[in-house]
């Protein structure tokens, strides 16, 4: 296993950032950690790299105990924080050059020129950082992060301030990544969980509440199991349809669209029926798939 993390409680003053957190991240996995704001998304993730140490708990990288062998652990992770400190006056190879002293690196140059291929920096390493855009910077602290090899690789809402185009382009590049390392990354964005990774892990309050692979996370609503979108040819009074056996709530959209909301059976047959019996003509009826977004709104509630 690559990290385990073993009842973990992270306490400020009088707020518990993080409460007896346990969880384990397999070589090779991409996970992906999600959280409203103040869940302790970044405290997890400060702990995991030994940036801050807890009150109780531990947390092993590949074995070694972090906290106990402070440099091996170093040598095996890679860190990218959320507001991604670098160099500005800083070449780009120069900044890198700087990192790679920090690890002590053989053969510097040479790994300088793969880590600037692997990020895409090729047409931009005789720059400043400071003349970067955004998602430049962002492939330079990805660059950084992985300068040393690591077996572990830790972003920090590594798309956070790009624009879509920027996104689709970390996403790759995290993609690419990811066949050699096994990544944790936090993000508050659904779409890059679900494009990125192998498990969710959602965190509220300190602690985990749910953890499993995207399309299972988004059959855990426990509210709706289904949802029909339903457009009649004419406008109709929705809350007719709400003495229908199975239909528990009906959302209108517009004077002839709805939502219908039901449990496990299948509620299509039924609404067609309902509308040959009242002569109502439909021009839509579709089952509507539960959404990452939805769950989450619902587990955090």
């Amino acid at each position: 296993m690559s990290v385990q993390v073993e009842s973990v409680t992270k306490i400020y003053g009088k707020q518990k950032a993080l409460d007896g957190v346990t969880f384990t991240v397999n070589s090779g996995e991409i996970v992906g950690i999600l959280g409203p704001n103040g869940a302790g998304k970044s405290t997890m993730m400060k702990i995991i790299t030994g940036f801050l140490h807890p009150e109780d708990g531990k947390v092993s990288i590949n074995g070694s105990v972090v906290g106990e062998n402070t440099l091996e652990i170093r040598r095996q992770i890679g860190y990218l924080p959320e507001n991604n400190p670098l160099y500005t006056d800083l070449y780009v190879t120069e900044y890198l050059q700087y990192v790679a002293g920090i690890y002590n690196l053989k053969s510097v140059r040479s790994r300088i020129s793969e880590i600037v291929g692997m990020t895409g920096l090729e047409s931009e390493k005789h720059k400043k950082i400071g003349s970067l855009s955004k998602g430049f910077r962002q492939r330079v602290g990805i660059a950084q992060a992985l300068i040393h090899d690591p077996s572990v690789l830790i972003l920090d809402e590594p798309t956070s301030g790009l624009d879509p185009s920027q996104i689709v382009e970390i996403r790759q590049l995290i993609r690419n990544i990811s066949t050699q390392k096994t990544v944790m990354l936090s993000t508050h964005i659904m779409q890059e969980v679900e494009a990125l990774c192998d498990r969710i892990m959602i965190i509220n309050h300190g602690k985990i509440v749910a953890t499993d692979t995207p399309s299972n996370i988004k059959s855990l609503t426990t509210t709706h199991s289904q949802q029909i979108l339903v457009e009649f040819e004419e406008t109709i009074n929705p809350q007719i349809m709400l003495d229908i056996p199975g239909i528990s709530k009906i959302q209108p959209i517009s004077e002839k669209t709805c939502l219908i909301y039901g449990g496990d059976i299948d509620l299509r047959p039924i609404v067609f029926r309902f509308a040959v019996a009242k002569g109502l003509t439909i021009i839509t009826l579709n089952k509507q798939e539960s959404s990452l977004e939805n769950v989450f709104l619902e587990i955090t509630r």
